[in-house]
């Protein structure tokens, strides 16, 4: 494998000095860009995209050629592990995901097949490499995976939820039931992030998207308690380099402390979290990854840099930052003010790191 050429991102979720706060931005590789439509066009749809390593490769690529970005994302679906299991993953337009087959019972978590990432998921790993050999030492390349919450609730209602209400059956009528389905997924998925670090992932972050609509203790129980179990089980340590790993919750700023001794790097704030307050709240435990309102970038590029200054100044001086969106980059957003916002954040952010 290639030296690394800038390693920003991977010092700064290690709280080691850097030049200035790096950044990417979640989705990243996606609708908001022409040449992302083109490419999935020519792919024929999202899952036969997310299937072709070569594609694959093209797409996470494409936002590395516009912007100074220090990081790549692999490009795939958090939703890969159920569709491997033979729930069957289709997308309606205007809908989201859809499965086929849902996970209701005990009997139906039972008949779920234990993966293997190697073979079962054998496009992700091999997109994963396809796309670290193209790198060429760049940047570092980011893995990824939904939380076993997170999975199950798609699994569970057969695909995205305004209430939850039949996971939310099963957890507080079921638990015996939800627990075994989280456990399985737990194995799944501590197996399929080794796999895309074995193939060339230099860091992962875990997508918890829907653990913020439990009640406090059922979010200890039945979300963190899945991602700690992972984390502990993750290869720590790879070409020489540690591997660090970034715990996202979306709507989890009030459990910051509790994911802080989950035994991750970095915890991703979402974009109804302080900054300040979370640095002040976590202290040199862990980095913190955020957080601007993806919806700022539909405001006129100069309030976009305001925004920025006001986020670095939140955070104050030292490493530990790694600037990003609260959320995923939404698809109408104007690649003109994606590009603001990263400039902004390499020409204002050098002061908190003692450069000018």
């Amino acid at each position: 494998m290639s030296a690394l050429m800038n390693d920003r991102f991977l010092r700064a979720l290690q709280r080691q000095p850097v030049d200035r706060t790096p950044v990417w931005m979640m989705r990243q590789a996606g609708r908001y860009l022409p040449e992302y439509r083109a490419t999935r066009a020519k792919a024929g749809d999202f899952m036969s995209l997310c299937r072709n390593a070569e594609l694959a490769c093209e797409v996470t690529l494409q936002p590395l050629e516009r912007y100074p970005l220090d990081a790549a994302i692999l490009f795939s679906d958090i939703l890969t592990i159920p569709d491997a299991m033979g729930l069957g993953l289709y997308f309606e337009t205007g809908e989201g995901p859809r499965f086929r087959n849902t996970v209701r019972s005990a009997a139906d978590v039972e008949a779920l097949p234990t993966l293997t990432a190697e073979t079962d998921l054998d496009y992700v790993v091999s997109a994963v490499a396809t796309i670290r050999k193209a790198l060429n030492g760049s940047v570092p390349l980011i893995g990824f995976s939904g939380s076993p919450w997170t999975l199950a609730t798609y699994m569970v209602e057969g695909g995205s939820s305004r209430d939850f209400r039949e996971a939310k059956r099963l957890l507080y009528g079921e638990a015996a039931v939800m627990h075994a389905l989280l456990g399985k997924l737990a194995d799944a998925v501590t197996d399929y992030l080794n796999a895309q670090i074995r193939a060339g992932a230099q860091a992962v972050q875990i997508f918890d998207t829907w653990g913020g609509v439990l009640p406090s203790w059922a979010y200890a129980e039945f979300s963190l308690a899945y991602m700690t179990k992972i984390v502990d089980g993750l290869i720590r340590e790879h070409e020489g380099r540690h591997v660090p790993v970034i715990l996202f919750t979306k709507n989890g700023g009030q459990w910051l402390e509790a994911m802080a001794d989950s035994g991750a790097d970095a915890l991703g704030l979402d974009w109804t979290t302080d900054i300040r307050e979370a640095r002040a709240r976590v202290g040199d435990r862990v980095a913190l990854q955020g957080n601007m309102d993806p919806a700022m970038l539909y405001a006129p590029p100069e309030r976009i840099r305001e925004e920025v200054a006001h986020i670095l100044a939140r955070f104050g001086e030292g490493s530990g930052h790694i600037f990003n969106l609260g959320h995923g980059i939404t698809p109408d957003v104007d690649p003109a003010h994606a590009d603001a916002f990263i400039r902004a954040v390499c020409e204002l952010s050098p002061p908190y790191h003692g450069g000018k």
